[in-house]
């Protein structure tokens, strides 16, 4: 590892409270680890009785929604942009569900159930190749076994039995 800053090889060093945490000795500073934040939406219509899931151009699974946080902006704000740019809808209401780390891509994941206006027509843009409306059951059926986007769809499909 090296100095965002400097360049400088970096080196561990006890940091209280902290443990062993990477350190430049040329800028005398510790230097914590940075990694991009996204956001992940189980999208619902109005009723809460339907999840839509979406298929990339270049994949055969159905996935969630998503995007990466930009700079200068919160993760709320992030989601109702990244919904209209993606399917052209707009969220009606958003509730923060968890998070996870996600190690293959060195991204913090930040979940969102997103309630959207589900009367108007999709827009998909040029990312998403399919959007398909389903029940909780076959939404649970057609996402990725043994992803994150599974373990987010699965928590938010109690959080809306809950609700019923």
């Amino acid at each position: 590892m090296y100095c965002r800053n400097c360049g400088e090889k970096l080196s561990l060093r006890f940091c209280e409270n902290e443990g062993l945490v990477p350190y430049c000795n040329r800028c005398e500073n510790y230097m914590f680890p940075q990694f991009s934040v996204a956001v992940s939406m189980v999208v619902v219509n109005r009723a809460q009785d339907k999840i839509l899931l979406a298929k990339h151009a270049e994949d055969e699974d159905f996935i969630l929604f998503a995007g990466y946080v930009k700079k200068g902006e919160n993760a709320e704000k992030t989601v109702p942009r990244e919904i209209k740019e993606e399917l052209g809808l707009d969220v009606v209401k958003a509730k923060y569900m968890s998070s996870r780390y996600y190690q293959p891509k060195d991204i913090l994941m930040l979940n969102f159930l997103v309630v959207v206006e589900e009367n108007r027509p999709i827009k998909l843009n040029e990312e998403i190749a399919e959007a398909r409306w389903c029940t909780p059951e076959e939404a649970l059926q057609l996402i990725r076994k043994g992803t994150t986007a599974e373990q987010f769809l699965s928590n938010a499909i109690k959080e809306l039995k809950r609700k019923i």
